[in-house]
């Protein structure tokens, strides 16, 4: 299953595909007694997209029997004890792909000439995903992290890693008057400077926060060599080049939650500021007038905010049930996709930051 959502993926998954391509959109459960449901779930809508291939005069059978091959061959891939909180399938002609998401989604099934990517987009958006590399003399380790945990990721090559010669220079020890300093090594320099130039490219494909954990000499010399660590948050704790995902979590957790809580009083600075100048949009229905003319410069979404609404005969948005005909249960991951389609700041920020903007506000270009 993915669950890693780059731009140029993104790029991929949008083109258009020979019709049908068929997406299939399911929630999921992480834990009993809730995640009982899900295997029959997910057959039934699996089994409701095999129906509308069926019933739809578009699809020839040869197309129709390649397309079901592949959702056959998406759902034999599903491991559910590794569910999260959403599953979306994509299924064309010789094609298909399982991704999991952080982030629930709407019961659905969509035959197009395109696959529906809005709610991965909402999906990644929403969990922030971060990086920490973590530095040492002879060790550097890249950790993927969603804002919960982190694990060990191999993206630009890593770990980096190499074999340390002890120096027992004495004259050099008595130049500058303390232990010979291995950061202060051109070994250990030049190690550096590769795992700078790995970790950039890392983040030129997938950009993310960065967060460098290691020994106030290694946070130094790694700044001192090149780029990523000017623009990281340090994390000064020592030796988590080699330790547990759980033990990094745990360092980086605090500085991670800081950071959070400055950029949400950023937001609110910023929409407070937007209000003042007349440059302020509230909830669902303003959000979505404006996002589709392209006019939000931030938009802030509280994490947990959900709104089914349907379109009004006057073009605005009303409340709307579950089901009911033209619903559309999706309208803030809608939101989202657009406003980061216009070049948008989007954010997630905690339930209930936005006072009475409802869920969700914006801040205008004009």
């Amino acid at each position: 299953m993915e669950h890693e959502l780059s731009p140029s993926i993104l790029t991929e998954l949008r083109r258009p595909r020979p019709y049908p391509a068929v997406s299939v959109l399911t929630p999921m459960h992480r834990r009993e007694p809730d995640n009982a449901q899900d295997p029959v779930r997910l057959r039934n809508v699996v089994a409701e997209a095999k129906k509308q291939l069926d019933t739809d005069p578009q699809v020839t059978r040869e197309r129709r029997n390649d397309v079901v091959r592949q959702l056959d061959q998406a759902l034999a891939e599903v491991d559910l004890t590794y569910a999260e909180d959403g599953l979306v399938i994509f299924a064309a002609p010789g094609e298909h792909q399982v991704w999991s998401l952080s982030r629930s989604v709407p019961e659905r099934v969509v035959l197009s000439d395109t696959f529906l990517t809005r709610n991965l987009v909402s999906a990644q958006t929403a969990a922030r995903p971060l990086w920490v590399l973590s530095v040492s003399a002879d060790r550097v380790t890249l950790w993927s992290g969603d804002g919960e945990r982190v694990t060990e990721d191999h993206a630009g090559g890593f770990p980096l890693t190499r074999k340390l010669v002890e120096n027992f220079d004495a004259e050099r020890r008595m130049q500058i008057g303390d232990e010979p300093s291995t950061f202060r090594d051109q070994g250990t320099r030049q190690f550096l400077r590769e795992a700078d130039s790995a970790m950039s490219a890392v983040l030129r494909e997938h950009p993310r926060p960065l967060y460098v954990t290691g020994e106030p000499a290694a946070l130094s010399a790694l700044e001192e060599v090149g780029g990523v660590a000017k623009c990281a948050a340090p994390v000064q704790h020592g030796g988590l080049a080699h330790a547990t995902p759980e033990a990094v979590w745990r360092a980086v957790r605090p500085v991670h939650d800081e950071v959070t809580r400055s950029g949400t009083a950023a937001v609110a600075r910023e929409l407070e500021a937007a209000r003042g100048r007349k440059e302020y949009a509230a909830g669902v229905d303003e959000i979505w007038q404006t996002a589709r003319e392209g006019r939000i410069r931030l938009l802030a979404v509280e994490e947990n905010y959900r709104v089914t609404a349907r379109d009004s005969a006057g073009g605005h948005l009303v409340p709307a049930d579950a089901g009911e005909p033209g619903a559309r249960e999706d309208i803030v991951d809608e939101i989202v996709e657009q406003c980061l389609e216009t070049g948008a700041d989007v954010r997630f920020v905690p339930d209930g930051s936005l006072g009475d903007a409802q869920g969700i506000a914006g801040v205008l270009r004009y």
